[in-house]
């Protein structure tokens, strides 16, 4: 058996997620039923899987991990979404910080320094 791709699945009102993925993350809408939305990084994007017994620096496991080229803020402190955790560059050699996204799930928003 071969995996061919990995899928996030949020249950959610649908209609807030394109403000949030599309709009401030930059993800790309694939594909819109109505009643699921699908998002798409880029095609150089890896599809990873981590199961983890806590987020790291004491921090709750995000629901999702988005790395980024830049961890500019402007797009999250423009959309008035408060951040639960950081900007903060941690021992491992990464800079993050947490959102919530319209859900309520902790997204983890990280650059490699």
């Amino acid at each position: 058996m071969e995996v061919k791709r990995i899928v996030a699945n949020i249950a959610a009102a649908v209609s807030k997620a394109r403000m949030f993925y599309a709009d401030i993350l930059g993800l790309k809408v694939t594909m819109d039923l109505g009643w699921i939305v699908t998002f798409e990084a880029p095609a150089h994007a890896q599809p990873q899987l981590s199961v983890a017994a806590q987020g790291g620096s004491g921090t709750a496991v995000p629901d999702l991990s988005v790395e980024v080229d830049d961890l500019a803020l402007h797009s999250i402190r423009a959309a008035a979404i408060p951040i639960e955790y950081g900007p903060v560059s941690e021992e491992w050699g990464v800079r993050r910080f947490y959102v919530k996204d319209p859900f309520g799930r902790f997204v983890n928003i990280l650059a490699h320094e």
